[in-house]
């Protein structure tokens, strides 16, 4: 089993514009799947498309929280610095509704407190509910983006009953990442790992089988201000088996067997 990035951007345009150089860099790295990440209808789509081109890459379908709300947002003035095309709420549940079973998983969802304000939480509430519904009558895996709503963000889950899940560069507490774990639950480390004590630590102490790889390229490289791309995982899985006092065939052989516990389908 060959090493796997479970949230990229490849659709990003640093990424995309160079796709097929990034796909075979990490192809000479190990990395067999790369799991790419959507946020709104159109990302959804230009990540479908892409991974009809490309095997390596596995399609998650998503709405960034943010995205959630951000017809409202701008309806009360509110902006956002990374602003994109407004999609209405309805339209883009609708989207992943009508493809979810051509979905790897469903992901990026979640809740945002930090762009997004008080006000438009219960609405980012509802959205997000909506999508774990949909993950789950589909039985597909769920790939979490929360930011400083992440107790809130397991709440819903676990009313919800979700157990399939995968929490992306994780920031919140490390009690409650062991919370998170215990529930059965995933947290993916990105390849920032050696510059963060945070995601150090959780590397570090929480349980081997319930940690994967990321990136969350372009952003989080191994590197402060240098383009990331999935062939760095193999640095956070080499990290893996130092802080793990094993070999690096016994961490990856770990991480790929959790791989395919969350998804069904071995990287």
């Amino acid at each position: 089993m060959g090493l796997f990035d479970v949230h990229a951007h490849l659709t990003h345009p640093d990424i995309f514009q160079d796709i097929e150089g990034v796909l075979a860099r990490a192809g000479a790295a190990g990395v067999t799947s790369i799991v790419s990440n959507g946020l709104n209808p159109a990302d959804n789509a230009a990540v479908l498309a892409l991974s009809q081109r490309f095997p390596i890459v596995k399609p998650a379908f998503g709405l960034y929280p943010v995205d959630a709300v951000l017809a409202e947002m701008n309806a009360a003035g509110e902006t956002y610095p990374g602003q994109r095309e407004v999609w209405p709420t309805s339209v883009a549940i609708g989207w992943v509704r009508d493809h979810v079973e051509q979905a790897f998983a469903v992901g990026e969802i979640g809740l945002d407190g930090y762009w997004v304000k008080e006000p438009f939480w219960p609405a980012q509430d509802e959205a997000f509910r909506a999508l774990v519904r949909l993950a789950l009558e589909a039985d597909k895996p769920i790939i979490i983006h929360t930011r400083k709503r992440e107790r809130r963000t397991l709440e819903l889950l676990d009313e919800l009953g979700a157990r399939r899940v995968d929490w992306h560069c994780f920031t919140g507490r490390l009690s409650l990442a062991r919370e998170i774990t215990a529930r059965g639950h995933y947290v993916s480390i990105p390849a920032n790992v050696r510059r963060s004590e945070s995601f150090t630590r959780m590397l570090e102490t929480l349980p081997r089988d319930r940690l994967l790889l990321e990136t969350d390229c372009p952003y989080l490289g191994p590197e402060k201000d240098v383009l990331n791309e999935p062939a760095n995982v193999k640095h956070t899985a080499a990290f893996a088996a130092q802080l793990w006092k094993t070999s690096e065939d016994a961490a990856a052989q770990q991480l790929a067997s959790n791989f395919e516990a969350l998804f069904g389908a071995a990287p």
